[in-house]
């Protein structure tokens, strides 16, 4: 039970185990892919997956790495990139810690010209002490280049210019193109059948990785250094590298540079200065590659153990944290919008104010109809007062005397309809249409 309990891991120590085991086994790695979820936080490191058809992986690329990418990569672009396999710790994901990207097929020659570089170097291919000095009586030159070209117009210039006695035999061949370098191959094989010069010159004009990609063949390169001839490597413009000018005897860095070199001047000096200058390049070159295979194995190891990799462990959480944070403030966000949206909509169907507008609108018809009643029922009451005031004016004793009738009353306003409530010196009230007359009884008379 003790070895069980020694056994037990966490997850932080398995995790930490795993990378250490993924950094140690496979190192640097050259990878194809299409972009997808690429982001940029305000760190400046970039996070994206690349995938294929099948399968995917998580990729980060820090800020000191991507400064020297020289385009913006967007989701859905095909890139090559160079990197080392390692874990996220704190979720668990393997991932390529991305070092160098590249445009699909840029990043693909590129890779296969470092990749060939590298192993014809530890074949011995670029040794300095496999480099053959170049004749000391140069009579006759074979040049291996396009007959149409600029390269053979610029050699054959030179040599005329500097030494009109050497001899130039041109051995035809194609210099760009899918079958450009099996034809080369053959021209430097015919060259040694023959052996009927004293050096090759291998040339032609500058040019894009691609119109110079048949001069890193490695059946070429194979054909270079098993040549019997030493061969002059003179391809493109002084910047252009191939993997000729590291295999050839000596590399001169452009045609008319590599005329000068296989002519005489005066004293011989240039000659001689430009062979110790080439060797010396070779060295360099030989030096320089020994010292990129010493230094990436260095590199790996220091990687193994840097603590920079346990700080961008640190970023890259901070990073998705911050992230998350973002898209965790922005959905809440969204949701209280939408939670404000409804109560606003429900607070605008419970307002006063609509309320208010249908109450108006009920007084406004309850006060129009009590306008139309009022004025009914004062129609009704004008109508009711004429009946009534024609009915009045029918019993009305005024309109008895109107007709010529009068009303005659006592002192005590008692209407006098007998002579028997009458004596001789009663006063009387008689009241007529227009006015009223007021006499003294002074005779009283009874009809029969």
């Amino acid at each position: 039970m003790q070895g069980t309990k020694n056994n037990i891991y966490t997850v932080s120590r398995l995790n930490g185990e795993v990378r250490q085991i993924l950094e140690g086994q496979l190192g640097k790695i050259w990878l194809n892919g299409e972009i997808s979820n690429f982001s940029s936080p305000s760190s400046g490191h970039w996070y994206l997956t690349l995938k294929d058809h099948s399968s995917q992986i998580r990729c980060a690329m820090f800020k000191g790495r991507n400064q020297t990418v020289s385009f913006k990569p967007i989701n859905g672009q095909q890139v090559l990139v160079k990197g080392a396999i390692s874990v996220y710790e704190p979720r668990g994901d393997y991932q390529l810690l991305i070092e160098s990207m590249l445009p699909a097929g840029d990043g693909l020659l590129a890779q296969q010209f470092d990749a060939l570089k590298m192993k014809l170097a530890a074949e011995g291919l670029f040794a300095a002490d496999t480099k053959r000095p170049l004749p000391k009586n140069i009579q006759r030159i074979g040049v291996i280049t396009s007959p149409t070209g600029a390269a053979i117009r610029d050699v054959l210039h030179v040599l005329a210019r500097r030494d009109p006695s050497i001899e130039v035999i041109i051995y035809p061949t194609q210099v760009q193109g899918e079958t450009a370098a099996q034809s080369i191959c053959q021209a430097i094989n015919i060259a040694n059948q023959r052996l009927e010069v004293d050096v090759l010159l291998l040339t032609r004009g500058g040019g894009s990785l691609e119109d110079l990609w048949c001069f890193n063949s490695e059946a070429l390169a194979h054909t270079i250094y098993n040549s019997a001839l030493p061969v002059v490597s003179a391809v493109g413009h002084e910047v252009d590298t191939t993997i000729s000018d590291y295999v050839a005897d000596i590399r001169a860095p452009t045609p008319s540079a590599g005329a000068e070199l296989l002519s005489q001047d005066s004293d011989n000096k240039a000659q001689k200065l430009a062979t110790a200058l080439s060797r010396l390049q070779q060295s360099a070159k030989h030096y320089q590659l020994k010292q990129e295979r010493r230094l990436s194995l260095l590199e790996h190891r220091l990687q193994r153990q840097d603590p920079k990799r346990t700080l961008q462990q640190f970023e890259q959480r901070f990073d998705e944290m911050q992230l998350r944070l973002e898209s965790a403030l922005s959905n809440r966000l969204h949701i209280l919008s939408r939670r404000q949206q409804l109560l606003a909509s429900r607070l605008e169907q419970q307002s006063p104010k609509h309320k208010l507008a249908i109450e108006g609108n009920r007084l406004s018809y309850l006060a129009s109809r009590l306008q139309d009643a009022l004025q009914d029922k004062l129609s009704q009451s004008e109508q009711r007062i004429k009946y009534a005031a024609h009915q009045l004016e029918t019993v009305s004793p005024l309109a008895t005397l109107s007709r010529g009738y009068s009303i005659t009353t006592d002192i005590h306003n008692q209407v006098v309809d007998s002579t028997d409530k009458l004596t001789i010196g009663d006063s009387l009230q008689t009241r007529l249409r227009h006015g009223q007359v007021i006499s003294t009884v002074t005779q009283i008379k009874l009809l029969e």
